[in-house]
């Protein structure tokens, strides 16, 4: 079955740089496109950054409270993304999961992802 597992996230000081990893298996990892996605204490699920399927073309989408600062990637070699997130500030802190979908039209909404992780944290203090 298809198992997303995120690592990376952690304790940090605001202004510092964490990245964090999503590693696919149970999927052809080059044919779908990814997304970070977080979730704050007593908030709902907010969209963070999503990459096309292909290395080229399709690109990348960001929310604009992460634009700049964050920079969404992936290997489909390794079947592995990323998110390299500087400048971090104490409203980024949250549980970060990474989701993946079959269909190639890049997306903020979460209902459009079928699968899952079961997310890291990422706590910034000030």
């Amino acid at each position: 079955q298809v198992q997303l597992v995120e690592s990376g996230g952690g304790l940090v000081q605001a202004g510092d740089s964490l990245r964090l990893s999503c590693t696919a298996s149970g999927l052809i990892f080059g044919q779908y496109k990814m997304a970070w996605f977080r979730q704050a204490p007593g908030k709902e699920r907010e969209f963070v950054s999503a990459i096309s399927w292909s290395y080229s073309g399709g690109g990348e989408l960001y929310h604009d409270a992460v634009k700049g600062r964050f920079t969404i990637s992936r290997d489909n070699n390794k079947s592995a993304m990323y998110l390299q997130m500087n400048s971090l500030k104490r409203e980024d802190t949250a549980v970060y999961y990474c989701a993946a979908d079959l269909v190639t039209r890049l997306t903020p909404v979460a209902t459009e992802y079928d699968f899952w992780g079961q997310g890291t944290q990422v706590t910034v203090s000030s």
